[in-house]
């Protein structure tokens, strides 16, 4: 293990339509924007972390953040994010997602205890819903908030 790597701060995604993207994650899923950049990005808060949505056709142009460059980046096709959500909560996450008109593409319970639902969000990238013990963890987070 690396001691100097805390955790992760932020995750991106990438959606070639920030406007759904934006209705998607603030409305059907709860996040809470943090701002938007036009046609380039969105980003929410999630718990400790950040979610980053990205148009991968801006992100590929290198702008100057100040006095930074920032580096091009970006990626094609489906991605994957997991967001950690008590086993209480699960049920209420799925009956928002059909609620909201998104199928629920598997429903899981893991062997060594947990549960995951799969479902998409209007880019094509694999959204997860899970609890932390299908790697390990004390639920934590989502049980202290609950």
């Amino acid at each position: 293990m690396n001691p100097m790597l805390e955790g992760i701060l932020e995750t991106a995604l990438y959606a070639e339509d920030i406007d759904k993207a934006e209705a998607f994650y603030g409305d059907v899923l709860g996040l809470e924007k943090i701002t938007r950049a036009g046609d380039r990005h969105v980003f929410f808060r999630c718990g400790p972390g950040v979610l980053l949505i990205f148009n991968p056709a801006e992100t590929r142009k290198a702008p100057a953040i100040g006095a930074l460059p920032v580096p091009p980046h970006g990626t094609t096709g489906d991605g994957h994010a997991c967001f950690r959500v008590s086993g209480r909560n699960l049920d209420a996450m799925a009956t928002r997602l059909k609620d909201a008109g998104i199928a629920i593409e598997s429903d899981f319970h893991w062997p060594k205890g947990g549960r995951s639902i799969y479902f998409r969000d209007p880019a094509g990238n694999s959204l997860e819903c899970a609890e932390a013990v299908i790697w390990g963890f004390d639920q934590g987070i989502s049980d202290a908030q609950a």
